[in-house]
């Protein structure tokens, strides 16, 4: 069975990561053979050359570049695949034509949120209208994608998102990496997101502000990168400047959040199935994050952590600071998170449901 996989970048975002951690997987089933095209040559996962795959850069010279049509079709052409499984809107629209004519299964795997509300004049909107009709399987990441986006039944799947155990196998030492990000007080409470419009960086940062006005034996870390980290960065009062620490992109982010006492997902926009909060969970920490998505079906809330409503800063300040005094608590959530997570989430799991359906379509 050939399968090929299209995507847009292979930059530091969720679903480039869960396509790499597929690629992993099915590199071990001898009777399945994987390749990989990006319309870019941004690539953040470096790693993808150690699984000797091959790999078909078409870049985009405009967003919209109608030639990708024609390169795209003269390459699934002379490769003969039988599935063809798009990782973006954009993908599924440019490989449409070509898997019609050539007769190519297509997995149209593009839903990795659970938006409350999607409006006609959205392009994911009209990029589902365009595509769906015409795809083999609809594959989003939790059950809240495939009810956002209200896919057809009989076609559609979702697929949890699998976490390789491995990346937690080696880290640095703990100490050092405290060292090094200057933090020196006993609790250290992250949140591992993108600075944009759809991850709500206020909300953590106004209740980091108002547990640090009450003690001061805890240190916050802002991890990632995107547009608003500067005006996020200014909204920090000058007296907790040393103890709200900005990192940046991390790339073994793993690494500092295994130094964290508990980690924080607040979001504006539904989630799938969040990679930070599985950092969070293979590493033992409990979870408080927004009610979004498919939040709620990593979470569960007074068990592996809490839920809370968006925006909603006392609320989360409220929950942190319950964690803090409960060392015991706080500590068992984390346990049974990280069981949750093997149990559901693994990259074993993730691996064999998707070789599962690809076999059904044939």
């Amino acid at each position: 069975m050939r399968v090929v996989h299209i995507i847009e970048s292979l930059g530091s975002g969720g679903k480039e990561r869960q396509l790499v951690e597929l690629l992993k997987g099915h590199s071990k089933l001898p009777w399945l053979e994987s390749e990989l095209i990006i319309m870019s040559n941004d690539i953040h996962y470096n790693y993808i050359d150690n699984l000797d795959i091959p790999v078909h850069i078409l870049p985009r010279k405009i967003r919209r570049d109608p030639s990708v049509f024609f390169r795209l079709f003269r390459l699934l052409r002379h490769q003969k695949y039988n599935i063809l499984h798009s990782w973006g809107s954009m993908c599924s629209i440019y490989s449409l034509p070509a898997v019609l004519i050539l007769g190519i299964k297509f997995v149209n795997g593009f839903l990795r949120d659970a938006p409350p509300k999607i409006s006609f004049l959205d392009r994911l909107w009209i990029a589902c209208k365009l595509t769906f009709p015409f795809s083999d399987a609809i594959v989003a990441n939790s059950k809240a994608g495939l009810k956002a986006y209200n896919t057809p039944p009989q076609k559609s799947h979702y697929i949890y998102n699998g976490f390789d155990f491995n990346r937690i196998a080696n880290l640095p030492d703990p100490t050092l990496v405290k060292k090094q990000y200057h933090l020196n007080t006993e609790f250290v409470i992250g949140m591992v997101a993108s600075f944009s419009k759809r991850k709500d960086y206020s909300t953590f940062l106004t209740a980091a502000n108002k547990v640090l006005s009450n003690r001061n034996d805890v240190s916050f870390l802002a991890i990632g990168d995107g547009v608003n980290l500067e005006s996020c960065m200014k909204s920090v009062p000058e007296k907790h400047k040393d103890r709200i620490i900005f990192t940046g992109i991390i790339r073994d982010v793993e690494s500092l959040v295994q130094v964290m006492n508990i980690g924080v997902l607040t979001s504006v926009f539904g989630e799938g199935i969040s990679n930070s909060i599985m950092e969070y969970m293979s590493l033992g920490k409990p979870v408080v994050a927004t009610y979004c998505g498919g939040n709620e079906e990593l979470v569960v809330n007074g068990e592996t952590g809490y839920l809370i409503q968006c925006g909603n800063f006392n609320e989360l300040a409220d929950r942190l600071i319950s964690l803090l005094d409960n060392s015991r608590q706080a500590e068992k959530m984390g346990q049974i998170g990280n069981e949750r997570l093997k149990t559901f989430f693994s990259l074993e799991r993730m691996t064999q449901d998707f070789a599962t359906l690809y076999q059904k379509l044939l």
